[in-house]
């Protein structure tokens, strides 16, 4: 049975990881402030991970700020690399966001920044770069801070449900082997490309919330966005729900 430390355990995305590790019969360590785990200071990381065969990485920065997401990037990749190549950990799997490759500015140049320093070792890592999460929609009419209308960038997505893109996670963190060199850098995405502002509406109608497509100018990055620059690539895996079907299912 293996043992997983999963960092992140209680985000929105790590929490699904958790409860799929759980399912699939592991023995799981959750790592966050929460547990007691911080992976910024090193507080209790060492103890998490004594008898850990693999992290998965699923943690993530709160805002949108290039900076302050990149220094977080970097202090969770190095802690992560040099505690579990002490504690004997065979591997790190992370989650990332489809498009990094092409990022130049805001929280996906940061995390461009974080597959480089988890892929440059020492301890052999693997990727999995996923389409926005479903959640994310609500989070866009969150910002708006209240009021009957919300105004939201008409950018094409392929949304993904978190839940989708933890099962896939999990699957290539326990795939026996080494991906072969070449393999490009998996992905996961929704079955069903959409805009924003489209996916915005079904949930503003349940809010009672107004949503008006506007263009992404302001937002970094904006012209790779509406060029399709996040979509995923021909070799990417579409599963799980549609936005519509997945709101279906939310109390």
């Amino acid at each position: 049975m293996s043992k997983i430390a999963v960092a992140g355990a209680t985000g929105r995305l790590g929490r699904h990881v958790v409860d799929v590790l759980g399912e699939l019969g592991c023995r799981v360590v959750p790592m966050s402030r929460a547990t007691g785990v911080d992976i910024i200071t090193r507080e209790g990381l060492a103890e998490a991970l004594t008898g850990v065969e693999t992290i998965i990485d699923a943690a993530s920065w709160h805002a949108s700020d290039q900076e302050a997401a990149t220094e977080f990037f970097r202090a969770s990749a190095r802690n992560l690399q040099e505690a579990g190549e002490k504690a004997g950990v065979t591997r790190i799997a992370m989650a990332s966001i489809i498009g990094v490759d092409r990022a130049t500015a805001g929280f996906l140049a940061a995390k461009k920044v974080h597959e480089e320093l988890l892929l440059s070792g020492p301890l052999p890592a693997r990727v999995l770069r996923a389409a926005q999460f479903h959640e994310f929609v609500g989070q866009l009419l969150d910002w708006q801070q209240g009021g009957d209308v919300a105004y939201v960038p008409a950018l094409p997505a392929q949304l993904v449900a978190c839940r989708t893109v933890a099962e896939t996670l999990a699957d290539l963190a326990l795939a026996p082997g080494t991906p072969a060199p070449g393999t490009p850098i998996p992905e996961i995405a929704g079955p069903r490309k959409e805009t924003l502002s489209e996916a915005a509406a079904l949930l503003g109608a349940r809010r009672g919330v107004k949503v008006v497509g506007v263009d992404g100018s302001g937002m970094p990055d904006a012209e790779i966005a509406a060029d399709g620059g996040f979509l995923p690539s021909p070799h990417a895996t579409l599963a799980g729900p549609t936005f519509r079907e997945w709101l279906d299912t939310q109390p």
